[in-house]
């Protein structure tokens, strides 16, 4: 194995490890805490947080080069596919700006909108993309969400404040923007695909 793939591995490991902590490990994270203090904590995590995203976006940048899928559809069911993750998208951006707006319908009814956005985000992508490092990155990222929305929703909560209608179309509108900006500019500028530019 290649130093890609070992970055690309690591990086993705460390990253969903240090992601789910708070979930998982919590009476050990409130250690840690106590221990360490609260802002040795924070800077510990937001630490290892970027190193190991930078080394994960380093990695599968590297070795998705020249990389075949391991499987082909059909052209016209990979045609259905790409519209369908484009689709998506969508949704998958309502709910990630969501997460960070107080208030909204999506947040009071499904608690947990972040998790539940990078699960759509991973399908979407898993359906048009199927090399290995392309099933590792969001087949990893897929299960990792389904896992910790599962244990999320086991977890006491306070209950959410009552909606309103403002917040949610706020979250729809910034949502929706965000989407158009980065499927029409920055996902082409960031990422190397431009998602309405593939062949019919």
């Amino acid at each position: 194995m290649d130093l890609a793939w070992i970055a690309f591995i690591a990086g993705l490991a460390v990253f969903l490890g240090v992601h789910s902590v708070r979930v998982f490990a919590d009476d050990w994270r409130t250690h840690q805490v106590a221990r360490l203090g609260a802002n040795a904590w924070k800077g510990l995590y937001s630490l290892l947080s970027v190193a190991s995203f930078l080394l994960l976006l380093w990695g599968y940048a590297q070795v998705r080069q020249g990389q075949a899928p391991l499987f082909l559809l059909p052209e016209g069911a990979a045609k259905g596919l790409r519209h369908l993750a484009a689709l998506l998208m969508l949704p998958a951006f309502w709910l990630m700006v969501a997460a960070y707006v107080p208030r909204n319908h999506f947040k009071t009814a499904l608690k947990h909108p972040m998790t539940l956005s990078v699960k759509v985000w991973a399908l979407g992508h898993l359906l048009v993309n199927h090399s290995a490092s392309d099933l590792l990155l969001f087949g990893g990222f897929l299960v990792w969400a389904v896992l910790l929305f599962r244990r999320a929703r086991r977890r006491p909560a306070p209950a959410p404040a009552a909606a309103h209608w403002v917040a949610t179309t706020a979250v729809l509108l910034v949502g929706s923007a965000a989407y158009l900006g980065f499927a029409f500019w920055l996902h082409a500028r960031w990422i190397g695909v431009a998602p309405f530019l593939l062949k019919p």
